[in-house]
C-alpha cells in the first residue's frame, strides 16, 4: 500500500492548512499531483493576531509573493524584536532584538568584547550596539538604507492570521488547489497497513489520497485521532495551558516591536496590527482562575475592546512523531510551544520545508520518514529550551508562579547551556538550532545573567582599540537609525492598509 505519491489531501485550514497548500502548489505545482485542502466554516480556527520570526520572508519568497502587497493584504505592520517588560525582574526591561550587535570585532562572536568592556566598568546596555533595537526603541523602521559595508536590517511581521490564510487560499486556488468545504467524519485506513486511503464527509463525500497533512489543529484528528502517534508532555517546564486573547482598538502609531509583559501567573503579548492591536494572556489555571485572567486582560488593554476575551485550552509539548505512515502533522496538531518567542508558524514553515526536501515522490520510505521526524525533535527541543531560560532565569519571586519557576528542575540540555554561559558567556550552539549564540546572549543576560568571565581571544585586543572600535560601532548605529524614517511613515509610504481601504 506504499504507493506512489499522487494525489495530496491537506485536513483543515488556517494558517498552516494555507501555508502546506501555497508552498506544495508552487514547488511540486499541480500538473503532476493533485492538491486538494478540506476545511469546514463551521469549525473555527484558533487564529489571533500574529507575531513572526524573519524567517517568514524566506517563506514568502519562495511563493515569490510581492512583500508590499502582503503587508497590505494581512494589515501587517514590521517586527525588530521583542520587548521583554518585567521579566528579569519588576519594573526591568530588555530587548531581544532580531540581528547582530555591532558587526564583526573579529576573532570570536561580538558578546565576549562587550562582557570584557562591561567588566571594566562599561555601560551595561547592549542594546546600544543593536541597529534592529535601537531602531525599535525609537520607533524607526526601513527595508535598507542603501548605504555600502552596513549590515541588512532583520526584520519580520505582525499580521492578522485570518487575513494571511485568505491570502495564501487566493495564492493556491490561482495555482490548481482544490478547496472542498466540508467536515471529516470519518477516516478510512487500509486493513492491513494502517496507512490512510481516505476521508469521508459529513455530506456522504468520499475523499481519495495518497499523501495526508492533518493540520486540524489541537485535536490532531489524523495523527493522533487515527494514527495514535502519542504526545509528549513538556509542561512540567513550561506550565502555562491557557491563553485569553481579546483585541483592541488601535490608539498610538504601532512599535515595529512586540511587547511581552510578565504578569502574576503569566505573561501578556500585544502585537500593533495596521487597524487594531492583539493582545493576550497566556496563563497556568493553577496559579489564576480562567475568569480572573481574563478580566485583568480586559482592564490592561490600552485601547477600547472590539470583542470579548476567547480563551484558548492546550498543553506544551509535542507529537511523538510528526509524520506516521502517510500522515504528517503540521502546526497545533504536530504539537504547541507557546508564542512567547514567537516559533508557532517558524515551525509550520520548518516542516513544510523538510518535507519538500525529502518528498515522498515514490512512497513513504522508512528512512525519510524517520530522518523528517528526528529533525523536527531536534527543532521542537532547542526552542523548548530556549524558552523555558525565559522564565527559569530570572529573580522574580513575589507570586507562587514565578517561585514555581525559580525551583523547577531545567532539562539537561538546557542546564548545560546555563551553565556554559554562566562560566564563559556562550552556549554552543548546534547547527541546527534556531536561535544562535547572539539570540541566547540577548536573553540571558537580559533576563540577568551575567557570565563570569569571557573567552579569552576577547583578551588580545588593547584596551584603546577596543574602546575606538566599540565608539565608532555605537556612532554608525546613531547615525543609521537617525536617517531612518518611522515605522508609520514607513507603512504610509510603502504598504499602508487603511490608506488602500480609503482610497477605494
Amino acid at each position: 500500500m506504499n504507493r506512489a505519491l499522487r494525489d495530496i489531501v491537506i485536513v483543515g485550514g488556517g494558517t498552516a492548512g494555507w501555508m502546506a497548500a501555497a508552498a506544495l502548489s508552487k514547488v511540486v505545482g499541480t500538473q503532476n499531483y493533485s492538491i486538494t485542502l478540506v476545511e469546514s466554516e463551521q469549525i473555527g480556527t484558533v487564529g489571533v493576531g500574529e507575531a513572526t520570526i524573519p524567517a517568514i520572508s524566506l517563506f514568502n519568497n519562495v511563493l515569490g509573493l510581492d512583500e508590499d502587497e502582503f503587508v497590505r493584504e494581512t494589515n501587517a505592520t514590521f517586527k525588530l524584536g521583542i520587548e521583554f517588560i518585567d521579566w528579569a525582574r519588576l519594573g526591568h526591561t530588555y530587548h531581544h532584538p532580531f540581528g547582530l550587535f555591532a558587526g564583526d570585532l573579529g576573532g570570536i562572536g561580538f558578546s565576549h568584547y562587550w562582557f570584557r568592556w562591561l567588566k571594566a566598568g562599561g555601560d551595561p546596555d547592549n542594546l546600544m550596539f543593536s541597529a534592529e533595537a535601537e531602531a525599535a526603541r525609537r520607533g524607526r523602521f526601513t527595508r535598507a538604507d542603501g548605504r555600502p559595508g552596513l549590515p541588512k536590517l532583520h526584520y519580520a511581521f505582525h499580521f492578522d492570521a485570518s487575513l494571511y490564510a485568505a491570502y495564501l487560499r487566493r495564492f493556491a486556488e490561482a495555482r490548481g488547489v482544490v478547496r472542498v468545504e466540508g467536515k471529516v467524519v470519518r477516516v478510512r485506513q487500509h486493513a492491513e497497513t494502517g496507512f490512510i486511503e481516505g476521508l469521508e464527509l459529513d455530506d456522504g463525500r468520499r475523499l481519495h489520497g495518497d499523501f495526508f497533512f492533518d493540520c486540524s489543529g489541537f485535536r490532531g484528528l489524523l495523527i493522533e485521532e487515527t494514527l495514535k502517534s502519542g504526545y509528549e508532555d513538556w509542561s512540567r517546564w513550561l506550565p502555562m495551558n491557557r491563553a485569553a486573547a481579546m483585541p483592541c482598538a488601535r490608539v498610538e502609531d504601532p512599535a515595529p516591536l512586540t511587547r511581552s509583559t510578565a504578569r502574576e501567573a503569566g505573561w501578556q503579548w500585544r502585537i500593533p496590527l495596521q487597524h487594531r492591536t492583539g493582545n493576550g494572556y497566556v496563563f497556568c489555571n493553577e496559579f489564576i482562575a480562567e475568569q480572573e485572567a481574563m478580566d485583568l486582560l480586559s482592564r490592561r488593554l490600552d485601547g477600547a475592546a472590539l470583542d470579548e476575551p476567547r480563551l484558548l485550552k492546550f498543553v506544551t509539548g509535542r507529537r511523538k512523531t510528526c509524520w506516521v505512515k502517510n500522515c504528517l502533522a503540521l502546526g497545533l496538531a504536530s504539537g504547541f510551544l507557546e508564542p512567547l518567542e514567537s516559533t508557532s508558524i517558524h515551525l509550520v514553515q520548518s516542516g513544510i520545508s523538510k518535507f519538500l526536501t525529502l518528498f515522498p515522490k515514490n512512497g513513504c520510505d522508512p528512512k525519510l520518514v524517520d530522518r523528517f521526524n528526528w529533525e523536527m525533535e531536534r527543532d521542537y527541543v532547542s526552542v523548548r529550551d530556549f524558552v523555558i531560560a525565559h522564565y527559569k532565569v530570572s529573580e522574580r519571586d513575589d507570586t507562587p508562579f514565578w517561585r514555581y519557576c525559580r525551583d523547577m528542575d531545567a532539562p539537561d540540555t538546557l542546564a548545560a547551556k546555563l551553565e556554559l554561559f554562566r562560566t564563559r558567556g556562550e552556549v554552543l550552539v548546534d547547527n541546527h538550532e534556531l536561535f544562535r549564540e547572539v539570540n541566547w546572549f540577548a536573553v540571558l543576560y537580559g533576563q540577568g545573567l551575567v557570565p563570569q568571565d569571557h573567552h579569552p581571544v576577547a583578551d588580545v585586543m588593547s584596551d584603546e582599540e577596543l574602546r575606538i572600535r566599540l565608539s565608532g560601532a555605537r556612532k554608525a548605529i546613531l547615525e543609521r537609525v537617525a536617517a531612518m524614517p518611522t515605522h508609520q511613515e514607513f507603512i504610509d509610504r510603502h504598504c499602508s492598509a487603511l490608506r488602500s481601504v480609503d482610497a477605494a
